[in-house]
């Protein structure tokens, strides 16, 4: 038997058994919404509860009184935590599983506006349409610390091997037409903030990543590494007392106002470090002439496991260990997990 969980429009088919993951097993605990504000934000979690071969995501009224007590729950404290196993299932685009947040300005406005619409996205003042869009630029502000990381990888070297995404903008795919006519929707990233510790390790590194905004299959399409605290993604050394340990907290500040991207990472142990990046010129000679000039963007935020199972990508394949099983994985260190005590949306 299954039910149908309503919320302003849908959320899920649900079996009668996984009432238990919503409700924390029948005790009245908080939910994340009671502590943050959900009311713009989408999750994607790595299960498929409904069995309908996609992963399962939750919105609108639904995120008000929703919670996973492996996934996406608020901890003794109050903050909220984010937990993913290295195998799981995947949105369709990506070969990393998630428990991540997924800006959406239309909130529960599901009748009007489309996921892909404009009003559902945000853009840069540089877009030829930018007063059609739900805003111009944009604020996202965290606080958090990475309590744990996956330890097991078949390739350690490989790039993403032992990382974790925390934050990001996303800039939304278009079709082909729409690609070939403008330049612009390949669904690439101006900016991913990783943490990354081997496991062999005393700290950690906290770094962001811009992607040059080309077609896939671009050979010049690559991630440029940014340092923050410690190491980028390209050093395999301790970074030391220049990195930042499992359980340490640190706050990541992204504004987008106009064309310009600032960025602002601080810590108690270390000097503050900001970056301003143009995102309507391309960051280099390689890159998209215009940059994100008149792409459609939004935030994301959560654990995006970069530690992936596959292993014959020449830098994505970093052959992680897991088995599926999130108690299982857990047990072995195959997972992340991922604590915000603050995380703010535009200032809310």
């Amino acid at each position: 038997m299954k039910l149908k969980v309503l919320a302003g429009s849908i959320l899920l088919s649900l079996p009668m058994v996984a009432l238990a993951d919503v409700a924390n097993n029948g005790v009245d605990y908080p939910v994340p919404a009671d502590k943050f504000d959900m009311r713009n934000w989408k999750i994607t979690i790595p299960s498929d509860i409904n069995e309908d071969g996609k992963v399962d995501e939750i919105e609108g009224v639904a995120m008000m009184s929703y919670s996973h007590k492996d996934f996406f729950f608020l901890n003794k404290d109050g903050h909220l935590v984010f937990e993913v196993h290295n195998k799981a299932i995947t949105t369709k685009n990506s070969k990393n599983a998630r428990s991540e947040l997924r800006q959406m300005p239309r909130g529960a406005n599901f009748d009007n506006i489309l996921t892909d619409g404009k009003l559902n996205q945000w853009a840069l003042s540089s877009h030829p349409q930018a007063d059609e869009y739900s805003a111009v630029g944009g604020l996202l502000e965290a606080t958090l610390k990475v309590d744990h990381v996956s330890m097991n990888a078949k390739f350690p070297e490989k790039y993403p091997a032992h990382s974790v995404v925390v934050g990001q903008i996303h800039a939304k795919k278009h079709n082909d037409q729409i690609k070939a006519e403008t330049g612009y929707g390949h669904g690439n990233e101006p900016i991913k903030i990783f943490y990354k510790k081997f496991p062999n390790h005393d700290t950690g590194s906290v770094f962001w990543n811009y992607e040059r905004n080309l077609a896939k299959n671009d050979p010049n399409r690559i991630d440029i590494s940014y340092p923050v605290f410690g190491n980028t993604w390209d050093n395999l050394e301790d970074p030391g007392k220049a990195g930042i340990k499992l359980g340490e907290e640190f706050s990541y500040r992204i504004e987008v106002k106009g064309t310009m991207m600032h960025l602002t990472f601080d810590t108690a142990r270390h000097d503050t470090v900001t970056y301003e990046i143009d995102l309507s010129k391309g960051i280099d000679d390689k890159d998209h002439p215009t940059g994100y000039a008149a792409d459609d963007f939004y935030f994301k935020a959560g654990a995006y496991g970069q530690c992936s199972v596959q292993d014959s990508h020449p830098v994505w394949g970093p052959g992680c260990a897991g088995t599926g099983d999130f108690a299982k994985d857990k047990a072995t260190g195959d997972y992340n997990s991922v604590t915000f005590s603050a995380l703010k949306l535009n200032g809310k």
